[in-house]
C-alpha cells in the first residue's frame, strides 16, 4: 500500500511538472523550433544576434490591417539585423479560421507579407504552445494574451525586451523607439 502511494505521488508530481503541450520546457527563445507557415522546421536559433517581434496575428480582426505596418516595420529594419515573426492563432472570436495555406494566401495577397509566418498555434489556455508559455513567463507582464496582434520584443540576446499590448500599432513611436534601442544594444 506504501509502496503504491508513493507511485502515485510521483505519477502526480511528473503530470503537475509536465508544460502545455507535452514538450520540455525550452530554457530560451533560442531554444525553440516552430513550425513555418507550409510545415517545415524552423529553429529559432537561427533568429540568434536579431532582434524580433513576436505577433499572434489573425485574418479576419479589426486589428488586422496591422499587418501593414508589421511589413513597413520589418523592411525598414530588416537589414539591421530586425525581423517580424507572425504566428496565426483561433482563440479570439475564432477570427483566423482558415488553413496554412489560407493564411498565407491572404496575408500575400492583401498585405504582401514577406516576413516569417509560422504554421497556426494555441496562444492562451491550458494548451497554449510552449513558445507562448515562455514568452509570457519572461515578459513585463505575466497574465495570458489579451487578444490577436499582442506583441514581444526579442532582443539580440534571445530576452523578451518589452510586450505590447495588440491595440498598440507597430509603427507606433513607443514600439518603433523600443525596436531601435534594441538594435543598438550589442
Amino acid at each position: 500500500m506504501e509502496r503504491l502511494a508513493h507511485i502515485l505521488a510521483l505519477v502526480t508530481l511528473v503530470a503537475t511538472l509536465a508544460p502545455a503541450g507535452g514538450s520540455p520546457p525550452a530554457k530560451g527563445f533560442y531554444a525553440f523550433t516552430m513550425k513555418s507557415i507550409d510545415g517545415k522546421p524552423v529553429p529559432l536559433k537561427r533568429m540568434k544576434g536579431k532582434v524580433a517581434l513576436v505577433v499572434n496575428v489573425a485574418t479576419f480582426c479589426g486589428n488586422t490591417p496591422q499587418y501593414a505596418g508589421l511589413e513597413t516595420v520589418f523592411e525598414k529594419y530588416r537589414k539591421r539585423g530586425f525581423t517580424v515573426l507572425g504566428f496565426p492563432a483561433n482563440e479570439f472570436g475564432a477570427q483566423e479560421p482558415g488553413t496554412n495555406a489560407d493564411i498565407k494566401s491572404f496575408c500575400t495577397s492583401k498585405y504582401d507579407v514577406k516576413f516569417p509566418m509560422f504554421s497556426k498555434i494555441v496562444v492562451k489556455g491550458p494548451e497554449k504552445n510552449p513558445l507562448y508559455a515562455w514568452l509570457i513567463e519572461n515578459s513585463d507582464r505575466h497574465d495570458e494574451i489579451e487578444w490577436n496582434f499582442a506583441k514581444f520584443l526579442i532582443g539580440r540576446d534571445g530576452h523578451v525586451v518589452k510586450r505590447f499590448s495588440p491595440k498598440t500599432k507597430p509603427e507606433s513611436p513607443e514600439v518603433i523607439a523600443a525596436i531601435e534601442s534594441a538594435l543598438a544594444a550589442k
